[in-house]
C-alpha cells in the first residue's frame, strides 16, 4: 500500500541514514529493502544470471521524491538518476497542486500489440479480409499459448490488419491486441506472434518475416491531470499576482516545445528524466518506455510536446500528459534485482496500471518544474546550485573544504562556474 504521507518537510537536510529509516518507517520496509539501498550494489552472482559476459555493476544514486499525492493517495518516488535537480524539481512541483487534490489518473487497459509482417502477396486487401474473417480462431490460438493470464482478465482481445506500401513491395501488418495486466508483455506477445505465423501464412498465402512486439503502445496510454492555483506557483506560495505571471511564462515556454521540434526535443527530455528515472529505480525496461513516449510525440503529427498545459476559467494552471506507458510488476528484472523489490516496496504498488499513472505524474511535475524555471529565473541558476558540490569535488577540493568553498561561492555574488568555484577553492587554502 502507498504511504499514509508524502509531505516530509526537511526530508532533504537528513542524512542518507536517517532519510533511509524514515522511509522505512513510513513504507514499513524491511530490512533486506534497508540493505539494498544502503549497499548500492548488485551482486555479481545475479548480475551474471541477468546479462551476458558480467564483468561487475555500475552504481546510481537513489533519490525520493516527496509530496506526490495521485489518486487520493501520497507516494514516496523513487528516482534513479545522476542528474542533479530533477528530485528537487519533481518534489517541488508536486507540493504545488496540493489544494486541489493532488495529481488525477484515467490509464488505458494493458493492452499490446504484437505485429506479424507478411511479404510476398498478389493482393495485401484480400489477404487483411482473410485474417480478419478468422479473427475468432486467431484469437483463440493465441490464448491457448498463455492460459494463466486469461484466467487474470489478460490475453489477445482483438486482431486488426492493414496493407502498407514500402520500397520492397506491398505488405501486410497483423497487430495482436493483448491485455497483459500486471506484466510489460513482451515475452506473452512474442510467443502468441510466433505461435500463430503458420496460421497467417495459411490464410495469406505470403511469407511472415518479423513476428515481435511494438513499443508504440498507443493502446495502453497513461494519462495524469493537475491544477496549480496562482497562489500555489508564487514563490511564496500565497501571492496570486505573481502566481499569475509565473502561469502566462509557463504558457508562453510550452506554446514554444508544442510549435517547434527542436525545442519539443529538449522539452520531452526533461520528461523523461523523471519517468525514466522511476522505471530504472523499479526494474522496468526503460528504453523501451523512452521509445514509445518519443513515437507517441510525433503519432499522426509533427513531433511535439507530451504535455498540454492551459488555463481554466478562474486563472489556474491545468496541466496533463498522455503516452504510452508499458510497465509491468511481473517478470523481468523487478523480481530479481533487490534494489528494484526495494524501490517497488517503497511506492506500495500493487499493479502495473499504478506504476504508470506514478510514472507519469512524475513526468508531469518534472515538466512544470522545468518550465516554471525557464518562465522565471531560467534553467542555469538552480541547476548549477544544485551541482555545486559536484563541481568543487571536480575541482579538488577534499571533503574538509567542500562546506567552505560552497559558501564562499554562494556568498561572492558571482554566476556559479567552474572558474568561481576555483578561485574559491584557492581562496581558503591561501
Amino acid at each position: 500500500m502507498p504511504i499514509e504521507d508524502s509531505r516530509m518537510p526537511g526530508f532533504h537536510r537528513l542524512s542518507p541514514k536517517e532519510r533511509r529509516e524514515k522511509l522505512a518507517e513510513a513504507a514499513n520496509l524491511d530490512g533486506d529493502h534497508l540493505k539494498a539501498w544502503e549497499a548500492g550494489t548488485l551482486d555479481n552472482d545475479t548480475a551474471d544470471r541477468m546479462i551476458e559476459n558480467v564483468v561487475g555493476t555500475y552504481a546510481l544514486p537513489i533519490g525520493v521524491a516527496t509530496n506526490f499525492v495521485i489518486d487520493g493517495e501520497h507516494y514516496a518516488i523513487p528516482f534513479v538518476v545522476e542528474e542533479a535537480s530533477v528530485v528537487a524539481a519533481a518534489s517541488n512541483m508536486a507540493k504545488r497542486c496540493l489544494s486541489n487534490g493532488g495529481f488525477k489518473s484515467n490509464n488505458d487497459d494493458p493492452i499490446m500489440i504484437g505485429q506479424i509482417q507478411v511479404v510476398g502477396l498478389d493482393d495485401a486487401d484480400s489477404s487483411a479480409e482473410r485474417v480478419l474473417s478468422a479473427k475468432t480462431q486467431i484469437i483463440d490460438m493465441c490464448n491457448e499459448v498463455d492460459p494463466i493470464l486469461v484466467r487474470f482478465g489478460g490475453g489477445c482481445k482483438d486482431i486488426e490488419a492493414r496493407p502498407i506500401e514500402t520500397s520492397s513491395g506491398p505488405m501486410l501488418i497483423v497487430h495482436l491486441l493483448v491485455d497483459c495486466r500486471d506484466a510489460m508483455g513482451a515475452n506473452a506477445v512474442n510467443t502468441m506472434a510466433e505461435t500463430v505465423a503458420p496460421k497467417i501464412e495459411e490464410l495469406t498465402g505470403g511469407t511472415v518475416i518479423l513476428r515481435i512486439i511494438s513499443n508504440l503502445a498507443v493502446h495502453r496510454l497513461a494519462r495524469v491531470s493537475a491544477t496549480f492555483t496562482p497562489e500555489e506557483m508564487s514563490d511564496s506560495g500565497s501571492d496570486a499576482s505573481q502566481g499569475s505571471e509565473v502561469i502566462k511564462g509557463v504558457i508562453q515556454a510550452y506554446h514554444f516545445a508544442a510549435a517547434d521540434p527542436f525545442r519539443a526535443t529538449t522539452h520531452n527530455k526533461g520528461i523523461m528524466n523523471a519517468i525514466s528515472a522511476v522505471a530504472i529505480a523499479c526494474g522496468q525496461d526503460w528504453r523501451a518506455i523512452e521509445s514509445g513516449a518519443h513515437s507517441y510525440a510525433a503519432y499522426g503529427r509533427t513531433y511535439g510536446s507530451m504535455t498540454e498545459w492551459s488555463t481554466d476559467p478562474d486563472g489556474n494552471l491545468v496541466g496533463s500528459i498522455e503516452l504510452p506507458m508499458a510497465v509491468g510488476l511481473v517478470g523481468g528484472a523487478i523480481r530479481i534485482h533487490p534494489g528494484a523489490k526495494a524501490n517497488v516496496a517503497l511506492l506500495g504498488v500493487e499493479s502495473a496500471n499504478d506504476l504508470a499513472k506514478v510514472m507519469a505524474a512524475a513526468g508531469l511535475a518534472q515538466n512544470l518544474g522545468a518550465l516554471r524555471a525557464l518562465a522565471t529565473v531560467g534553467i542555469q541558476a538552480g541547476h548549477m546550485k544544485l551541482h555545486l558540490q559536484n563541481m568543487i569535488v571536480a575541482a579538488g577540493a577534499e571533503e574538509a573544504e567542500i562546506e567552505e568553498v560552497s559558501a564562499l561561492v554562494k556568498s561572492s555574488g558571482e554566476r556559479i562556474t567552474m572558474a568561481a568555484v576555483e578561485k574559491a577553492l584557492e581562496e581558503i587554502r591561501n
